[in-house]
Protein backbone atom coordinates (compact mmCIF):
# COMPACT_ATOMS: atom_id res chain seq x y z
CA UNK A 1 0.00 0.00 0.00
CA UNK A 2 1.29 3.43 -0.93
CA UNK A 3 1.75 5.89 1.91
CA UNK A 4 0.04 9.15 1.09
CA UNK A 5 -2.29 11.57 2.83
CA UNK A 6 -5.48 9.77 1.75
CA UNK A 7 -4.26 6.40 3.02
CA UNK A 8 -3.06 7.99 6.25
CA UNK A 9 -6.48 9.56 6.91
CA UNK A 10 -8.20 6.28 6.04
CA UNK A 11 -5.87 4.39 8.40
CA UNK A 12 -6.59 6.75 11.30
CA UNK A 13 -10.31 6.56 10.56
CA UNK A 14 -10.22 2.76 10.49
CA UNK A 15 -8.43 2.65 13.84
CA UNK A 16 -10.96 5.06 15.33
CA UNK A 17 -13.83 2.87 14.08
CA UNK A 18 -12.23 -0.13 15.79
CA UNK A 19 -11.95 1.80 19.05
CA UNK A 20 -15.56 2.96 18.69
CA UNK A 21 -16.63 -0.69 18.47
CA UNK A 22 -17.96 -0.22 14.93
CA UNK A 23 -15.46 -2.65 13.39
CA UNK A 24 -14.13 -5.80 15.07
CA UNK A 25 -10.58 -5.57 16.35
CA UNK A 26 -8.49 -7.34 13.68
CA UNK A 27 -6.34 -8.99 16.36
CA UNK A 28 -9.22 -10.51 18.34
CA UNK A 29 -12.05 -10.38 15.79
CA UNK A 30 -14.23 -8.95 18.59
CA UNK A 31 -15.87 -5.57 18.97
CA UNK A 32 -14.01 -3.66 21.66
CA UNK A 33 -14.70 -0.07 22.70
CA UNK A 34 -12.01 2.28 23.89
CA UNK A 35 -13.49 5.77 23.70
CA UNK A 36 -10.32 7.42 25.03
CA UNK A 37 -8.29 6.01 22.12
CA UNK A 38 -11.07 6.86 19.65
CA UNK A 39 -11.06 10.46 20.90
CA UNK A 40 -7.28 10.66 20.55
CA UNK A 41 -7.50 9.58 16.90
CA UNK A 42 -10.40 11.95 16.19
CA UNK A 43 -8.47 14.79 17.80
CA UNK A 44 -5.46 13.86 15.65
CA UNK A 45 -7.61 14.19 12.53
CA UNK A 46 -8.91 17.56 13.75
CA UNK A 47 -5.31 18.72 14.24
CA UNK A 48 -4.38 17.51 10.75
CA UNK A 49 -7.35 19.40 9.32
CA UNK A 50 -6.25 22.61 11.04
CA UNK A 51 -2.56 22.25 10.19
CA UNK A 52 -3.14 21.36 6.53
CA UNK A 53 -5.88 23.91 5.79
CA UNK A 54 -5.31 25.38 2.35
CA UNK A 55 -2.68 22.79 1.49
CA UNK A 56 -4.85 19.82 0.50
CA UNK A 57 -6.34 18.74 -2.78
CA UNK A 58 -10.12 18.85 -2.98
CA UNK A 59 -10.22 15.05 -2.68
CA UNK A 60 -8.03 15.08 0.42
CA UNK A 61 -10.00 17.89 2.08
CA UNK A 62 -13.32 16.16 1.35
CA UNK A 63 -12.12 12.82 2.71
CA UNK A 64 -10.81 14.44 5.87
CA UNK A 65 -13.98 16.49 6.42
CA UNK A 66 -16.34 13.57 5.77
CA UNK A 67 -14.30 11.17 7.90
CA UNK A 68 -14.28 13.61 10.78
CA UNK A 69 -18.01 14.24 10.57
CA UNK A 70 -18.80 10.51 10.62
CA UNK A 71 -16.35 9.71 13.41
CA UNK A 72 -17.51 12.59 15.60
CA UNK A 73 -21.14 11.51 15.18
CA UNK A 74 -20.31 7.89 16.02
CA UNK A 75 -18.25 9.04 19.03
CA UNK A 76 -21.24 10.95 20.42
CA UNK A 77 -23.50 7.96 19.80
CA UNK A 78 -21.03 5.59 21.49
CA UNK A 79 -20.76 7.90 24.49
CA UNK A 80 -24.55 8.05 24.81
CA UNK A 81 -24.74 4.24 25.01
CA UNK A 82 -22.57 4.12 28.13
Amino acid sequence: MEIDFLNYVLSLGYQAMVFLGEIPNPSTNKEEKNLDQAKLLIDTLVMLKEKTRGNLTEEEANLLENSLAELQMKYVEAGAKI
